[in-house]
């Protein structure tokens, strides 16, 4: 709303009007707006939690090895999240943007799916929740309006082999073709690290291309899906979900800008995708936001974000690595929760093919991965066998989860090598 207030100011040539036209001015303002309203916002939202009783018992302290109880901890905390994302995007965005409008969407679609949620596991006292198959008809839902979305509007073009020609001082960016609708997408450390949905079914001849785009709207709900459980099963100590999501977001946003940015895009020789830089400005609250919280989130936790935040954080991911076409690079930039998904899924199918044959057995201690690490051989099962039993001791949660950031940042780095490394 400021964005275009600020537009019609310019037209009367008020000095610092222009200001708004600065991508990097609102990306910055946006940061701290986000940050702000979550910190400000969060201390009164969690006094009306803790006063309606909005909690829930996460851990009893005689389970933690190191006694630690987390009993009566406010939760449906991702509505910080949320208020943080919404409004500065509403204030600092353009609105007529289409990448912005999904990128919200997505936020208040995945939000409400997790709000109702935590609301049957608080108010109706059912620990299961939402039932799995309404969570994953929400995801597919979203998946199904991001991935015809981009098929649909004129506004989601690419241009692509692009180059710089420098002469002296003056630099010049040659477009050697138009914007075009595109289903192609990057693939990590090859040279010519673009490939199209479509050449995949190439042999559908020339249905080729729509068999491409409905390729791409599958591999969209596959994504969608994926990242938000992924980010659900990694919210399980303090501060775990929050940081890794904010680093994952800083990686997102360099990416987003160096595509949105036609001198970066050709001497990178990546795809640039006109109108992205909307996706700045999102994804600098979607940091923001993740910061103010970690204030409150971080051990010991005053509250948790819930399934209102762990969704919507996963789905906003997701979605916009889809828009920004490194939907490839996900495995590696979001590699702790792809291994956090995976050690359930092993976890859950060596148990029931053990049961089969009568016995009991695990892979790993405890899943999600995380959690191997903070139980102890003594509280294993004595009549179930283990695959994996070391470390023998556990580790304090905030040791394991500021070993998780580190991995994170690792493995963003690495995201980022991949412009280059090819």
């Amino acid at each position: 709303m400021l964005y275009y207030l600020f537009q019609w100011l310019q037209e009367y040539d008020l000095p610092g009007s222009g200001i708004f036209n600065y991508v990097s001015f609102r990306a910055l303002m946006a940061v701290i707006l986000s940050l702000l309203i979550s910190s400000i916002f969060g201390d009164r939202f969690i006094t009306l939690l803790r006063r309606k009783q909005i909690t829930e018992v996460q851990r009893n302290a005689g389970i933690d090895p190191f006694n630690t109880g987390k009993v009566g901890i406010p939760s449906m905390g991702g509505v910080i999240i949320i208020v943080a994302i919404l409004i500065p995007c509403l204030l600092l965005g353009r609105l007529d943007n289409v990448y912005m409008l999904l990128m919200l969407i997505t936020t208040v679609w995945l939000g409400s799916l997790g709000f109702a949620d935590d609301y049957i596991k608080i108010f109706k006292k059912d620990k299961e929740g939402l039932h799995g198959k309404f969570k994953v008809i929400g995801q597919v839902g979203l998946g199904l309006i991001v991935g015809l979305t981009l098929y649909m509007s004129p506004d989601v073009v690419i241009r692509e082999n692009m180059e710089i020609q420098k002469e002296g001082d003056s630099i010049e960016v040659i477009h050697r073709s138009h914007n075009i609708k595109s289903t192609k997408t990057t693939i990590p450390f090859f040279k010519n690290n673009d490939m199209d949905y479509a050449d995949i079914v190439g042999f559908m001849g020339e249905h080729a291309q729509t068999a491409g785009w409905i390729l791409f709207i599958i591999v969209t709900i596959f994504v969608v899906t994926a990242v938000s459980n992924g980010a659900n099963l990694n919210d399980g100590m303090d501060g775990m979900a929050a940081g890794n999501s904010a680093i994952i977001g800083l990686t997102l946003g360099i990416l987003a800008y160096v595509s949105s940015h036609a001198a970066f895009a050709g001497y990178l020789n990546i795809m640039f995708i006109p109108g992205s830089e909307e996706l700045v400005i999102f994804i600098c609250t979607f940091i923001g936001a993740l910061i103010g919280f970690l204030w409150y989130n971080a051990f010991p936790a005053q509250v948790f974000m819930g399934d209102t935040g762990s969704l919507t954080i996963g789905g906003i991911i997701a979605v916009f690595a889809i828009i920004i076409h490194k939907e490839l690079l996900i495995p590696i930039l979001c590699g702790v929760f792809l291994v956090e998904n995976l050690s359930v899924i092993l976890q859950v199918n060596y148990f029931r093919k053990g049961k089969k044959k009568g016995i009991r057995r695990r892979i790993f201690k405890r899943t999600p991965i995380h959690d191997h690490f903070r139980i102890t051989t003594d509280q294993l099962d004595p009549d179930c066998t283990y695959m994996f039993t070391k470390p023998v001791h556990a580790f304090h949660e905030s040791k394991i989860t500021v070993r998780f950031w580190i991995v994170t940042i690792v493995l963003a780095a690495i995201t980022i090598i991949t412009l280059k490394i090819r």
